[in-house]
C-alpha cells in the first residue's frame, strides 16, 4: 500500500546505511515500540537472503535496546531462540537484522493440528525457554505471535526480547540495569471495584507489612506511573488485530463494563460486569443494561482531600462500591506487569513485587490450554481482576486464594469456585468427548461464530459440572450445515494421553515456587520418545 511504502521510505532515510546492503519488500508486522520488515540481502555469492529488519522506535530507551540485542546475541542462535546477525544505528533510530523465518498464524493451523504436532511444538518451545533461563532471561512476553512456527520444515524460533528482565543471577548484564529501570516506572493502577453478573467478588490486597514496604518504594511515582504494552514481532504482530473476528475465545471482553479508578493498598477490588441471560434454546446471550451507576472519583481533589489523613486508619470502603479517603492517602504497590492480556501469570496479575522464569512457564501453559482445547485466545480480559477471575472459573477459587498467600497477597472471593476436571473441559471445548459427538470420528463444530458467552458445553450435553460453575466459559457452536470433516482419522486427537492433562496441570501451577521449570518440563514423562 502507500502507507507502507512511505514508511518504507522514511526507514531508508533514517537510516541510510541500508540502502546498500537491503532491498525491502513489505512491511510485516508492527507493534507499540517496533515496525518489522521482510528484506532481502545480496550475498557474495551471488545469492538472495530473506532477513527480518526491526525498526525500533526513537523513543525506545537505549538502555532497553542494548538489553534486547544482548539477550540475542549471548543467548539466541540455538535452541529456537532467534539470533541476531546485523545491527544498524543513525541518531535515534536503531534497526536490529535477524534470519527471517517464513512461519504459519497460529490462528490459521490451530484446529488442523494433530496431536504428534502439538508435542513437537510444546518440546521445541521448552527448548527455547530452558535456553533463555539459564542465562537468566525472563521473556515476559511468551504467546504464540512471538513463538515463530514453520510446520513444513519444522523449524520455531523465539523472538522479541523487547519486555525481556533478567533474574538476580541474570548473566546479560545490561538486564540487571534494565530491571531497576522497569521497577521505577511500571506500577500498575488496578481497578478497585468488581463484580461478577452472578453474584461473585473478587479483591486483592497486601498484607500490612508488604503494604507499607510497597509505600515507602512507591512514593513521588504514583501519579507518573503507565503500564507497559507488550511488543509485537514479525507477522504475528498484527495477529491479534487482524483475526479479531474469527478467534475462538473461550473468553469475551466486550461485555465487561469496568469501574476504573486508582488502586490502593488494602483497598477492595472487585470487578463490576454486565449481567447476562442466556437463551439455551436459541443459544443466543441477551445482554441487559448495566445495572450498576458509578461514577469516577476525581483524583485530584480527593487525593487532596485525603492527604491528611494518617496511614494507621482502618479502612472503611472495604466491599462497596467507593474509594475512602483512607485508601486514596496509601501508596500504590509497584510491580513488574508488562507482558500481554490473557498469558499473564497469578503473581504479575496480583502485582507481586518478585517474579521468576515462572511466569514464562504460565504462559507456556496458557498455549498449551489453547492447543488442547483447540481455543484461541483463550483468556480474554479487559483489565488484571476480571482475568484473575477467568483463571478462578478454571484453577478454583480456593486454590488461588491459598497460592496467593504464599507470594504474600490476600484475594477475596464471595463465592467458592470449584477446580475444573482439564481433560473434561479441554476435551468439551475440542468437541472430542465422546458425549458429544454423534459417532467415533466426528469433530468440533469449526463455525467461527464463537463471540458471544455461554457455558461450556452443547445444549445436549451440558455435563452439570460445568453447566453452573463456568458461566464465562464460551459455547461450542452447534454445526452451520454439515462439518468440515467426518473422518474416522481424528489424528490422535481421540487419544490424548494422561501425561499431556497432567504437564498442563504442573503448567498451570497457581504457585510459582512449585510450578514445573523449562528444564523439568523436557523430562516430563509426555515426551519420553522424543529425543533432546
Amino acid at each position: 500500500t502507500a502507507a507502507v511504502k512511505k514508511d518504507i521510505e522514511k526507514l531508508y532515510e533514517a537510516v541510510p546505511q541500508l540502502v546498500n546492503v537491503f532491498k525491502i519488500k513489505e512491511k510485516i508486522g508492527e507493534g507499540t515500540f517496533s515496525s518489522v520488515y521482510l528484506a532481502t540481502a545480496q550475498l557474495q555469492t551471488g545469492y538472495e537472503e530473506k532477513m527480518a529488519l526491526k525498526h525500533l522506535i526513537p523513543t525506545s530507551h537505549p538502555l532497553r535496546i542494548a538489553a534486547e540485542l544482548q539477550c540475542l546475541t549471548v543467548a539466541g542462535g540455538q535452541d529456537n531462540v532467534m539470533g541476531v546477525k546485523y545491527c544498524f544505528r543513525k541518531n535515534d533510530h536503531v534497526v536490529i537484522v535477524m534470519p527471517y523465518l517464513e512461519h504459519e498464524s497460529f490462528l490459521d493451523i490451530l484446529n488442523s493440528l494433530s496431536f504428534e504436532e502439538v508435542r513437537e511444538y510444546m518440546f521445541n518451545l521448552f527448548k527455547a525457554l530452558r535456553r533463555i533461563h539459564h542465562f537468566g532471561i525472563v521473556h515476559r512476553d511468551v504467546k504464540p505471535s512471538n513463538f515463530l512456527y514453520n510446520r513444513q520444515l519444522k523449524k520455531y524460533a523465539l523472538v522479541d526480547f523487547g519486555l525481556a528482565q533478567g533474574t538476580p543471577d541474570t548473566k546479560i548484564e545490561l538486564l540487571k540495569t534494565a530491571h531497576s529501570e522497569d521497577q521505577q516506572g511500571s506500577c500498575l493502577q488496578m481497578n478497585p471495584i468488581v463484580t461478577l453478573e452472578n453474584g461473585v467478588s473478587v479483591s486483592v490486597t497486601a498484607p500490612k507489612q508488604i503494604a507499607q514496604q510497597s509505600a515507602s518504594k512507591a512514593a513521588d511515582r504514583r501519579s507518573s506511573s503507565l503500564s507497559k504494552v507488550q511488543m509485537k514481532q514479525g507477522r504475528g504482530g498484527k495477529e491479534d488485530s487482524v483475526h479479531h473476528s474469527v478467534q475462538r475465545s473461550v473468553f469475551g471482553e466486550r461485555n465487561f463494563n469496568v469501574y476504573s479508578s486508582t488502586y490502593q493498598e488494602n483497598s477492595s477490588t472487585k470487578l463490576i460486569k454486565q449481567s447476562k441471560v442466556i437463551d439455551v434454546s436459541s443459544r443466543k446471550l441477551v445482554t441487559k443494561k448495566k445495572i450498576i451507576s458509578t461514577r469516577t472519583v476525581s483524583s485530584g481533589a480527593a487525593r487532596k482531600a485525603a492527604s491528611a489523613c494518617p496511614l494507621n486508619l482502618p479502612c472503611d470502603c472495604y466491599a462497596t462500591d467507593r474509594v475512602c479517603s483512607v485508601c486514596l492517602s496509601r501508596r500504590q504497590q509497584v510491580a513488574p506487569r508488562a507482558g500481554t492480556p490473557g498469558f499473564r501469570a497469578p503473581e504479575v496479575l496480583t502485582k507481586c513485587p518478585t517474579q521468576t522464569t515462572a511466569i514464562d512457564m504460565w504462559s507456556a501453559g496458557i498455549i498449551f490450554l489453547s492447543l488442547l482445547s483447540g481455543r484461541y485466545p483463550f483468556f480474554k480480559a479487559s483489565d488484571d481482576l476480571t482475568a484473575l477471575a477467568q483463571i478462578m472459573t478454571v484453577r478454583g477459587s480456593r486454590e488461588t486464594i491459598q497460592a496467593a498467600r504464599t507470594f504474600g497477597k490476600s484475594v477475596v472471593c464471595t463465592q467458592v469456585v470449584p477446580t475444573q476436571n482439564l481433560r473434561t473441559l479441554c476435551e468439551k471445548l475440542r468437541g472430542t468427548n465422546s458425549s458429544c459427538k454423534g459417532s467415533q470420528g466426528e469433530g468440533p463444530s469449526r463455525s467461527e461464530n464463537n463471540t458471544a458467552l455461554s457455558v461450556a458445553a452443547e445444549k445436549s450435553c451440558a455435563p452439570e459440572t460445568l453447566g453452573k460453575q463456568i458461566q464465562h466459559l464460551q459455547s461450542l457452536q452447534e454445526a452451520d450445515g454439515a462439518l468440515e470433516t467426518k473422518e474416522a482419522d481424528m489424528k490422535g486427537w481421540d487419544q490424548v494421553p494422561d501425561e499431556a492433562y497432567d504437564l498442563l496441570d504442573k503448567l498451570l501451577d497457581l504457585n510459582p515456587a512449585t510450578r514445573i521449570t523449562a528444564k523439568e518440563a523436557l523430562l516430563h514423562p509426555f515426551f519420553k520418545d522424543i529425543r533432546l
